[in-house]
């Protein structure tokens, strides 16, 4: 046994990092991207629809309070190979229960699974890689594990998508489309499990904790989360955290189905496979060129002077979806270019976001409470989420806005451009309180 985790401590990164890294970002988009579009397909209302699938994000809120557990069962290899394989099981539930007249509960079901074990995933995988890496290959690695995780994302936003799309289209049966769809992942997400079974490293590090028993953890996370709540400023940096992503936590769960319905229905009339090559493709490379441009910048000019400027760049790209519900452009490729606009001010606005987390946690129990930042980042895309399809049901109804003849996108889309108030004031608030000189990274 010794010899054989010595042959694989040294395992090439390549042969792993790659691979691990898909099987993270898979399951993730799966869980909060496809059941969006898939439900809609599937004639779930709006409300409905919304409220559902915002449920499947309560795994990543919640993830800081049973991670410090995974240190003391069993070892990160094992939680990662093993949630793989429960990963594949949830899928390949999901394909069986889309046919039939169940579909709902027992579907949801599976994807409630499927998110904690993916949360799980994060945790030991990245945990792994810490562990299997001295610090010299982690920095020397870390832009592949970026890429291969995006690379998920084109895997779970586009091809997914665009082969769904076509099954619908060619089978003219969408339940039966999705299940194969999701009859394919699984099979896929197998493959993945079989090969880390034997590519994942052993490292020597990687055992139990036996120095700490949970009452020890748990007391240990309870001084991080005091420490956490003693910060200066904490509160103006948690009503951050909760509302800077407003508008973008409303329109995550409306823009596909705007996406998809039909002309009538005050839509855009794509096909699922158009949307899937919308997402996977210039979605995807708009997101990264302006993460790029937004690290670039903030590097040679400090967070807060970028901070208003990258607020403005996540918020007010909204009026794309204003303007494309106004007017409804049949052409596929200004609908494409308008969406990669709104998708490259999300990715520079969001670099600021991700660097204030960073800046916050430091100090005392930095790791803790950088997972405690990116947990009320997850709630505050929860909660609005969720409630996103009964305001676009229930907006129309107010008297003044009935009276105005505006279909029910736009006055949605409208309705989110005013929450970028709300954006604004949390952003002043945070530049208020940091230091005059700004900060150029998070050290």
């Amino acid at each position: 046994m010794k010899s054989n985790q010595s042959i694989h401590t040294s395992t090439n990164p390549w042969k792993w990092i790659p691979t691990l890294y898909i099987a993270e970002g898979l399951p993730y988009f799966a869980v909060n991207t496809l059941t969006v579009l898939m439900y809609n397909n599937l004639g779930l209302s709006k409300s409905e629809m919304a409220f559902y699938t915002g449920w499947l994000y309560l795994p990543w809120v919640i993830k800081p309070f049973w991670s410090p557990f995974v240190d003391i069962m069993r070892t990160k290899r094992w939680w990662t190979i093993a949630m793989q394989l429960l990963i594949c099981v949830c899928m390949a539930g999901v394909a069986l229960s889309l046919p039939t007249s169940l579909f709902l509960g027992a579907s949801l079901g599976m994807f409630w699974i499927m998110a904690f074990s993916s949360a799980t995933h994060d945790i030991s995988a990245d945990g792994l890689y810490i562990l299997a890496l001295d610090e010299k290959k982690q920095a020397s690695f870390v832009g592949v594990r970026s890429t291969f995780y995006r690379i998920a994302s084109v895997l779970g936003q586009g091809g997914i998508v665009i082969l769904a799309g076509t099954l619908e289209e060619r089978i003219l049966n969408i339940p039966l489309a999705w299940s194969i769809t999701f009859g394919i992942l699984s099979i896929f997400f197998f493959l993945l499990f079989l090969y880390h079974c034997y590519s994942l490293p052993y490292p020597k590090d990687d055992m139990p904790s036996k120095d700490y028993g949970i009452v020890e953890i748990a007391n240990g996370f309870i001084h991080s989360f005091v420490t956490f709540f003693k910060k200066k400023y904490v509160w103006t940096a948690v009503v951050f955290m909760l509302l800077y992503r407003l508008p973008e936590a409303l329109c995550i769960k409306l823009v596909q189905p705007f996406l998809k319905d039909s002309i009538a229905e005050g839509g855009l009339a794509l096909s699922t496979a158009h949307i899937g090559i919308i997402n996977g493709t210039i979605g995807v490379i708009s997101l990264l060129a302006g993460g790029i441009l937004g690290g670039v910048l903030i590097s040679k000019g400090g967070l807060k002077r970028w901070l208003m400027p990258m607020a403005m760049a996540l918020t007010l790209p909204c009026l794309v979806y204003c303007y494309l519900s106004y007017v409804q452009p049949p052409s596929f490729v200004l609908i494409s270019v308008l969406i990669g606009f709104e998708q490259f001010g999300y990715g520079f606005g969001f670099t600021s976001f991700m660097l204030y987390m960073m800046y916050f946690s430091k100090g005392e129990n930095a790791t803790s409470h950088y997972s405690f930042c990116t947990a009320f980042m997850a709630l505050g895309m929860m909660i609005p989420g969720m409630f996103a399809g009964w305001l676009f049901d229930n907006l129309p109804e107010i008297s003044i806005l009935s009276e105005m003849n505006l279909k029910s996108y736009e006055i949605f889309f409208w309705f989110v451009i005013l929450t970028s108030v709300i954006t604004f004031y949390v952003t002043f608030l945070v530049y208020r309180s940091l230091p005059k000189a700004g900060i150029r990274d998070a050290d």
